[in-house]
């Protein structure tokens, strides 16, 4: 995304907290296709995709005197709606998750939840490099976890490893890829 696409989104969710409906129509316009693939790699149904990317911008509208620029950019604030909100789907559909079986790493950041960076990564060839550069089980993981969506259980099941270790090297794999790629 451009510096100009950045500022005219930022100014696009700045309408939608004054709740301007046409500023909502821009920041879908320029968010939703991002957004509906984040979705769609959760739950993997396109026709449920699609009805939880309505529920996420219903949520970001209803929440847009939240964001805060400051924090963060609106595709990272967005993208943490829409991932959220496939998720709690999931769990609401009867996969049962514990606390302790979190999609996301058990690492805390003030700045920057450590998966809302992911979501906000533009340069794709960047992160594929990045990935290519760590370790396979650290790779693995990550790519499991953010790209096809499995909770920390799921994936420890799908590759025979301990819930512990699988955490583990999603820690050390995103600390390799914040450091990589700068973040």
């Amino acid at each position: 995304m451009t510096q100009s696409r950045r500022e005219a989104l930022k100014l696009a969710m700045a309408g939608m907290a004054a709740g301007d409906r046409a500023s909502l129509d821009t920041v879908y316009e320029m968010t939703s296709s991002k957004l509906f693939a984040s979705i769609l790699r959760v739950v993997r149904v396109r026709e449920r995709a699609e009805d939880l990317l309505q529920d996420t911008y219903v949520k970001a509208w209803q929440r847009a005197g939240r964001f805060d620029p400051a924090k963060g950019s609106p595709i990272t604030w967005l993208c943490t709606i829409a991932r959220n909100t496939a998720l709690n789907d999931i769990r609401r559909d009867g996969v049962v998750r514990s606390e302790a079986d979190d999609t996301l790493p058990d690492v805390a950041d003030d700045a920057k939840p450590q998966d809302e960076w992911l979501c906000d990564l533009e340069d794709a060839e960047a992160l594929q490099r990045c990935l290519e550069g760590l370790e396979k089980d650290h790779r693995r993981s990550i790519r499991l976890a953010f790209f096809e969506g499995l909770s920390h259980s799921e994936l420890a099941r799908r590759i025979d490893a301990p819930l512990g270790t699988v955490k583990s090297w999603i820690r050390r794999g995103l600390a390799g890829l914040k450091g990589c790629l700068g973040g």
